[in-house]
């Protein structure tokens, strides 16, 4: 029997599974750390203890759960985080913590002056990306404003994946679906680094060779061998973004078919026919040579639901919260009774790009119960996503077919939401580990063992979610959305230092 390994490093967890050639998962295995909050709008993550600490952990896990003889693991795929920015020393050593994705907003200021130096669109037509708080241009540039001596002593510049396969291979390597989110310093036409527009960040050479993600990135040295318990010279792919890896493992991967990640954040991916540009969301190519794929993301998602647990239901154990959470807004009316939750506890993403966008809870009066504020957040989050969608919608690029993946798929008030105020149906997939099972598939595609068509017996759909209370929320949604409009000057005042 043969076998592929799958490692995924998310916001608040990592996950791996062990797969045999037919697909089934034969062990799987999870850690959780944290995600660093130093400063409002800032986020981070040890590279050491949270990323490679972590992988080793899960390795060794899935080994001795599944009792497989490492030699008959054929091939080992990873993902994590990203787009991350962390600066390395000549052995690949972290020189920092790594900043994360689109949810530090650190780079406000260098965002502003890369868009005011080079201008939206020419960016959006070279880089097929505007600036935005998931760039990681900017944040290079930030390292090199406000922390010089790290800089100065910076040999790469990785991303979460980058950095696993380093330490699993010693090749520094990077997928084109990640370097996309590297504007201004990759050109979407050329598919390749850049300088052109803008020279100043860093030195090309800096930056990882570019790969696709069913390629062979390198082999598991000796020392990574005794690390983890894995056999020397297994191969080892590109990797990739959590995201993708997610929507290869429900079958994304025909133009038209779009993911929608439930998870510390929504995530969605469709993908194109063709390079979509658009300032509103972020495009990249996809995971093989000649594909494309547009992409979209909310700030926070998931984690209102456990910041809500945490704070609001503090009386509640924190094992049992969320069914008695769910069963108490399940007594609240579609439309949460009047109540209208913004969303944007950590600013913005996509659509709107807002790093000072702020949450709120409108609306309230002394009839509202608990439930009632819950279904609000989960509606909230639904309304943020049907914004996306319309954008979507809005450039001609609707889905023809939306598979739902994550924990957050477990959440059944929150699933039927979705399709309830966006007015689309979703499938779920037999399996909902999420990107490491994706992992593990592109490790087999890698080697030759499988091909994509394989996907469908891979991971059978198995539920369908159909929207029942569209007309409910249409009203709901717009006053969302003008909610969002009559408060953020408010919100960016609020933003401003005192």
């Amino acid at each position: 029997m043969s076998y592929t390994l799958g490692i995924d490093i998310g916001t608040y967890e990592t996950k791996g599974v062990l797969v045999d050639h037919e697909g089934r998962v034969v062990a799987q295995a999870a850690r959780g750390h944290k995600m660093l909050v130093p400063q409002p709008g800032w986020a981070e993550h040890r590279p050491e203890e949270d990323w490679w600490e972590d992988f080793v952990h899960v390795c060794k896990a899935l080994l001795s759960e599944s009792d497989v003889d490492p030699q008959n693991i054929k091939a080992v795929g990873c993902s994590a985080i990203g787009p991350c920015m962390l600066p390395v020393d000549d052995e690949g050593a972290p020189l920092m913590n790594a900043v994360l994705y689109g949810v530090d907003g650190r780079a406000e200021v260098e965002v502003r002056d890369l868009t005011d130096r080079i201008g939206e669109d020419v960016l959006v037509k070279r880089c097929g990306n505007a600036l935005t708080s998931q760039s990681v241009g900017p944040k290079i540039l930030w390292l090199k404003r406000q922390r010089p001596d790290i800089y100065r002593k910076t040999a790469q510049i990785f991303t979460s994946t980058s950095f696993l396969v380093r330490r699993l291979t010693d090749q520094n390597v990077i997928d084109h679906y990640t370097a996309a989110n590297f504007t201004p310093l990759y050109d979407i036409a050329a598919q390749n680094w850049t300088d052109d527009l803008a020279d100043d960040i860093i030195d090309l050479e800096k930056l990882p060779h570019l790969m696709w993600s069913d390629e062979i990135a390198g082999h598991i040295t000796a020392q990574a061998a005794q690390a983890t318990g894995l056999a020397e010279g297994t191969p080892v792919t590109a990797g990739t973004i959590d995201a993708a890896a997610e929507a290869l493992s429900v079958g994304v991967d025909q133009p038209g078919d779009m993911m929608m990640m439930y998870g510390s954040t929504i995530f969605m991916i469709l993908r194109t026919a063709q390079h979509v540009s658009d300032a509103r969301l972020w495009s990249a190519p996809w995971l093989f040579r000649g594909e494309f794929a547009a992409m979209a993301g909310l700030a926070t998602s998931g984690t209102l639901t456990h910041w809500f647990r945490d704070q609001i239901a503090r009386d509640l154990d924190a094992a049992e919260a969320f069914p008695l959470l769910a069963a108490e807004a399940g007594a609240s009316k579609p439309g949460a009774n009047g109540l209208l939750f913004l969303p944007y506890f950590s600013g913005e993403r996509t659509p709107i790009h807002d790093t000072h966008a702020k949450g709120a809870v409108f609306g309230l009066n002394l009839t509202h119960t608990r439930g009632d504020m819950y279904r609000a957040v989960i509606e909230g989050i639904a309304y943020g996503t049907r914004h996306v969608t319309e954008t979507f919608a809005d450039l001609g690029q609707q889905a023809t077919r939306l598979l739902a993946v994550g924990g957050g798929t477990k959440n059944t008030l929150w699933l039927q939401s979705t399709s309830d105020v966006t007015g689309i149906d979703q499938t779920v997939c037999q399996v909902t580990t999420g990107a490491s099972y994706g992992d593990a598939f592109l490790a087999a595609l890698a080697i030759g063992a499988v091909q994509r068509s394989d996907l469908s017996q891979w991971n059978p759909a198995v539920q369908d979610v159909h929207a029942a209370h569209y007309p409910i929320y249409d009203k709901q949604y717009a006053l969302f959305r003008k909610l969002y409009e009559q408060t953020k000057d408010i919100a960016a005042e609020l933003s401003a230092p005192a």
